[in-house]
Formats: structure tokens, sequence, C-alpha cells
């Protein structure tokens, strides 16, 4: 494994070796135009000096939230992650990784819900990188892994649910289980990503809605839903209050109903309660 050295130590080296090459070259002049120069102190102080061109190399900086993978001839031999001014070994090769949290928005995706109809949906990934070995070295791009595992991860995701409340009680739906959806959503795309060394942050549906071809068929079984889901309550509170009237007639005694005015009277109760319009009472005629 190679390590990383304060940079300091790395700038002390090159002021070294150049130092010491102009000096060697000082020597290997003549003091005489008439005496011949040492080529042998000229070739070590241009040696020097190209050695501490190289170890200039070796110096780099590391910044908040960002690493360098160090390799050396083909192998792996750490990460700095740490921010701060270092130097290593001027044959390795530093490659910058970004360890800031980043947002991936997907287009706008044409899929089949659960049901099978035609949806478009989108979504946000918070993500980050963890592992800058694996985000490296395991994937070609794993800028463009996210992109593509993101996409076929939100695929999954709409086949999976209704897009509406399903039939059956309780069934969890796109539309109106947004928590749980983007909990699964988030489940999964960490699963795919981890192999990337990937966490991801956060996952949320950002654009929800069926398709234009069947948007308008849709919203009126939507509007139709919702006026049985509104009589249906409507009737359940006709029928309460049809029977507190009568328990309360009963226990007061004030009126004797025999079973045919009884009848006519929760027929017209019933009429009053759950008619879309104001009632129009009606008064028999003096015999």
């Amino acid at each position: 494994m190679v390590k990383a050295l304060p940079g300091w130590i790395g700038l002390v080296t090159v002021l070294l070796l150049i130092g010491l090459s102009i000096w060697l070259f000082a020597l290997g002049l003549p003091d005489a135009p008439w005496l011949r120069p040492s080529p042998v102190l000229l070739a070590v102080s241009a040696v020097l000096f190209l050695v501490a061109c190289i170890c200039c190399n070796g110096l780099f900086v590391v910044q908040p939230n960002q690493a360098r993978v160090l390799v050396l001839f083909g192998r792996y031999t750490g990460t700095v992650k740490a921010d701060g001014w270092y130097f290593v070994n001027p044959l390795v090769s530093k490659r910058p990784v970004s360890l800031r949290v980043r947002n991936f928005t997907s287009p706008q995706l044409k899929v089949n819900d659960a049901n099978g109809n035609p949806i478009e949906i989108a979504a946000v990934v918070v993500w980050r990188v963890v592992d800058t070995a694996r985000a490296v070295f395991s994937v070609e791009d794993y800028n463009a892994f996210v992109e593509v595992q993101s996409e076929t991860a939100i695929r999954h995701l709409a086949s999976q649910y209704p897009y509406d409340d399903g039939l059956n009680e309780g069934e969890l739906s796109l539309r109106g289980s947004a928590e749980e959806v983007a909990l699964a959503l988030k489940k999964e795309l960490q699963d795919r990503l981890e192999m990337a060394g990937i966490a991801v942050i956060e996952a949320r549906i950002s654009h929800l809605a069926y398709s234009p071809e069947i948007a308008g068929a849709m919203l009126q079984r939507q509007q139709a839903a919702a006026i049985i889901a509104a009589r249906q309550k409507i009737v359940e509170g006709a029928v309460s209050m049809v029977e507190m009237a009568l328990d309360m007639l009963d226990q007061h005694r004030k009126v004797e109903l025999t079973p045919e005015r009884k009848a006519e009277l929760v027929a017209n109760l019933l009429v009053v309660l759950t008619s879309d319009r104001a009632a129009t009472p009606t008064l028999p005629l003096a015999r």
C-alpha cells in the first residue's frame, strides 16, 4: 500500500534535490577557461534536476468531500479522503472522485402499472459515492451506471403497484402510498447500486400521471368512484338518522305508528335525506 505523506515533505524533498543539482552543476564547471568541465558532476546534476521535476508530480491537493484513488502500475494502492496537501510516489496515478451528494432526475418514463394502465412516471434520486474503489473499478462509469439503474428500478417499481387505490382494502398504490413507494424505490435502488459503492440517500417520485391517451377516461372513472363513495356515505347517514327518529318516537310514545305508516315515514325520510335536491312538501287536500 502506498502511504500519502504530508505535502511539505515532498516540497522540502524537491527543493533539496534542486539545490543539490545546482551545487553539483557549479562544482562541475571549471574555474578557469582552460580547464575541462567535469562530465560526471554535470550528469549527476542533470539527473537530480530531472528527479526533482518528476517528484513534483507526487504533490497533490484533496479538497473537502473529494477523494483521490491511488493506482501504482495498475494495482490499487489506497484512497485519500481527508482534505489537505499530500505527497506520494510520483509514479502513482491519482484519480479524483467526488464524495459530494448528487441529484439525478430521471426523464418521464411511459410504463404500465400493475393493472396494465399506461402511466407517466419520473423520480428524483439523491446519492453519493461511499466506496471509491468499487465506484472506479467495479463499473465502467458510475455516473452512467446510476442513471441506467435508476430508470430500470423506476420501471420495475411502477409495474408492481397500481396507479390509484387498489380494489382490495389496504392495497398500496403509486398515488395513495407515497411514503411506502418511496421506501421501496430506495431499497431497490440501493440493492442495484451496492456493487458500485454508491449509497442512496433518498428516492422519491417527482411526476406521476396517466398517459394522455387514457387520461380522460381515467378521470371519469375517478369522478364516478368519488360519486359512489359520497352516495354511500349519504345513505349510511340517512339510515342512521331514520333509525334515530323511529327510536325517539317509540321512546316518547307521542305518535302511534302502524306498520303501514312507519313504512311510509321511512320512505319519505330516505327520499328527503338522500335526494340531491331540496325536498318540496305537499299538503293533502281537505276532504
